[in-house]
């Protein structure tokens, strides 16, 4: 159930500000399990679930649905999409990926000049984001305007595929592992009332998540999230982050966030005594919704649990599916914890 969970939510467009399809599937899911439902201001979705024991810690869980993207600002006469980045994506990999556009979900590429047109001096840089535009097609600008507004969003078109010893393939898998593994939780009988809140936004600077906090005002947090994996030919020692199939990842530190050390060793503690694969970054960067959590109103405990993911924020991304069923179990034996804490 969680991985097929997990594929139907990467399928999902869901770029950041327009991340309605993935909420309607998440709340289409959820409400038969909730007691509560509700949409706030700034899109999050924030479910209520009551359990064995009510009051005590107010738990929150929290997983991004957003996803990086394109975003359309200006149409050629010629009928060529112009675009901005929407979240960390790296030039190198736009050229030639398949795309869906605006709502209509149209059809397009990522172009960039011919490589046999480009110069010597060229080939030494990386182009620039304004050199790239996406091509639906269109015989001119007129045309493409019947179709295409600035504004618009472009998601990248990219098959869910199982491949290899037990991994998965797909855009987005950052955070759709962890709106999975919510709505899993979300299916079974809980230990103590939680609330879990599908973020927006988090891809653009962690927006959603720092109003949400202020409205569930928790007393603890736990974040799910997919974090990068650099487990490459030529990454040595640190620079390789973690690894895909080695468990869930516990971080201590990243680039946003120093987490709660008693909720670190707990989630530690847990792994060990029940025999969990886990590891930790051994390289520090990047961030989660943690971030804004942590410093809602008088402040929050916050604990992380995140899946080793390759090829991060591309049409591509990979992740161990031995890794996300091992991330569900933390988290159940986690709300236990939490449920048991005086």
């Amino acid at each position: 159930m969680l991985i097929d969970s997990l594929k139907e939510l990467c399928a999902l467009p869901g770029v950041s500000s327009h991340e309605d399809a993935v909420r309607n599937y998440i709340q289409g899911q959820a409400r038969p399990c909730a007691h509560s439902i509700c949409t706030d201001s700034m899109g999050n979705l924030i479910v209520e679930k009551r359990g064995a024991i009510p009051g005590g810690k107010k738990l929150m869980l929290a997983a991004h649905m957003d996803e990086v993207g394109l975003m359309v600002h200006t149409i050629t006469d010629e009928g060529f999409l112009k675009f901005d980045t929407v979240g960390g994506i790296d030039r190198r990999i736009l050229v030639g990926k398949p795309v869906l556009v605006g709502e209509k979900r149209l059809p397009g590429v990522v172009g960039l000049k011919a490589y046999h047109l480009t110069t010597g001096e060229e080939r030494k840089k990386l182009p620039k984001r304004q050199d790239f535009y996406i091509d639906i097609g269109a015989k001119d600008g007129e045309e493409a305007k019947v179709y295409v507004s600035p504004g618009d969003v472009a998601v990248f078109d990219t098959d869910v595929l199982g491949f290899g010893n037990g991994f998965l393939k797909a855009k987005a898998i950052d955070d759709r592992i962890g709106c999975a593994v919510m709505l899993e939780l979300l299916r079974e009988p809980l230990p103590m009332d939680c609330t879990f809140v599908f973020t927006v936004q988090e891809e653009v600077g962690t927006r959603g998540a720092f109003g949400a906090a202020f409205s569930v005002t928790p007393d603890i947090a736990l974040v799910l999230e997919g974090t990068t994996a650099a487990d490459l030919p030529d990454m040595e020692g640190r620079q390789r982050v973690c690894a895909p199939g080695k468990g869930p990842v516990i971080p201590y530190m990243d680039g946003g966030t120093v987490y709660d050390r008693g909720l670190f060793e707990l989630l530690r503690t847990l792994a060990q005594e029940n025999d969990i694969p886990w590891q930790t970054k051994e390289y520090l960067s990047g961030g989660t919704d943690a971030a804004a959590i942590q410093r809602s109103k008088a402040g929050v405990r916050v604990g992380a649990i995140s899946a080793a993911v390759r090829y991060l924020h591309t049409p591509s991304s990979v992740v161990s599916l031995e890794d996300c069923q091992h991330i569900l179990t933390l988290a159940r034996l986690f709300l236990s914890a939490v449920a048991a804490m005086e």
